[in-house]
């Protein structure tokens, strides 16, 4: 049986582009057979694992996502005075563990991984190692005997044991997600609208007074919900038992997703929403999401209130029909109660006693 830790948010947003499709436009979707906007898992984690809240608050327990392993394990044994055919080939060894290498580079030999792969420190700690001992001459084993001098099933790299990985070289070494994270979605309505815009040439004051250039951006606005389920268990498991440790990562995790979002043209919209609404639950029942409550599409003003209005009646109906699927709730509803520190603290609890 796990313990599940649940998030449901509205966030408002205004004119922006936080989460672009490959036209430079806001990702859209249809739900409920209405146009919404939409903001990607993919974008949403990877806001959370760049935000302040990570980064100061799991310092030295997060992992790097990245396919130029090779290029620091040279640079590592650079510093060590090894000779570089000698470095290249002792780091080609070990950074091929974690996935297949391309061809080097004729200018200057750099080789880079044909996938990225996420390294947790204490792996990349390993790694530096490894090539330590092959450019020194000891005797090395051969393939998944290596590979277990370096690569791991669980330890403290926060990230990776939130989102998962898939290691392309050796799936015995994938870890499975403890956090699942939803695209987030308007809960009314909404579309992309196009900006035309001009520039101006500065030192152009009296010839030609047109614009010295002319282009276009889309954005959009919209109520966001925003879903993200914690597998408190599995969580713990995948940082190898550390459970002060775990539930510092879903304190962090509470806090970030309340204040932070994806930055697709930040400078241009200036984009900096926090949550209106934090709904957290926690329980051993089985998980649910609470986007049911928008298929419909919110249509009547205030949207803000009647979206919370909306949510709120969906999780009594589905208690109702199914029974009460938590065993204790947060609340922060801006302007009516609760506050973030009490949602950060539920959070960390809930992992903590799981």
């Amino acid at each position: 049986m796990s313990t599940f830790l649940q998030f449901h948010l509205l966030t408002t947003y205004g004119p922006s582009n936080p989460n672009r499709d490959d036209q430079g436009r806001p990702k859209q979707a249809m739900v409920g057979g209405s146009p919404r906007l939409r903001m990607s898992s993919q974008s949403v984690k990877r806001a959370l694992r760049e935000s302040a809240f990570f980064e100061l608050d799991l310092q030295g327990n997060m992992g790097i996502r990245t396919k130029r392993l090779f290029e620091k394990l040279v640079e590592h044994l650079d510093t060590q005075g090894v000779p570089g055919d000698v470095a290249s080939e002792a780091a080609a060894q070990v950074a091929e563990i974690f996935g297949k290498l391309e061809a080097p580079n004729k200018a200057d030999g750099n080789r880079v991984a044909s996938t990225l792969a996420f390294v947790s420190p204490e792996e990349w700690r390993l790694a530096e190692d490894l090539v330590g001992k092959i450019v020194a001459g000891e005797d090395m084993p051969k393939e998944k005997d290596l590979k277990k001098l370096v690569l791991r099933h669980a330890d403290g790299a926060v990230d990776i044991a939130m989102f998962g990985r898939m290691l392309a070289a050796d799936a015995d070494f994938n870890r499975d997600a403890a956090v699942q994270v939803a695209h987030a979605i308007t809960t009314h309505t909404a579309q992309a609208e196009e900006d035309w815009f001009s520039a101006v040439d500065d030192l152009n004051k009296a010839e030609d007074t047109g614009a010295g250039h002319l282009g276009e951006t889309a954005f959009g606005s919209g109520v966001y919900y925003q879903y993200v389920c914690v597998n408190a268990d599995l969580l713990v498991e995948n940082l190898d038992g550390d459970r002060d440790l775990a539930a510092k990562g879903a304190e962090a995790l509470a806090r970030a997703i309340a204040q932070t979002s994806p930055r697709g043209k930040q400078n241009s919209f200036a984009h900096h929403p926090r949550a209106h609404y934090v709904l957290a639950e926690k329980g051993t029942q089985a998980p649910r999401d609470l986007s049911g409550a928008f298929f419909s599409p919110i249509r009547e003003q205030p949207i803000l209130d009647n979206s919370v209005a909306s949510l709120v009646r969906t999780r009594d109906d589905i208690d109702a029909a199914y029974g009460q699927a938590w065993d204790a709730d947060c609340i922060m509803h801006v302007g009516v109660g609760g506050t973030l520190d009490e949602i950060v603290l539920f959070a960390g609890d809930a992992v903590r006693d799981a």
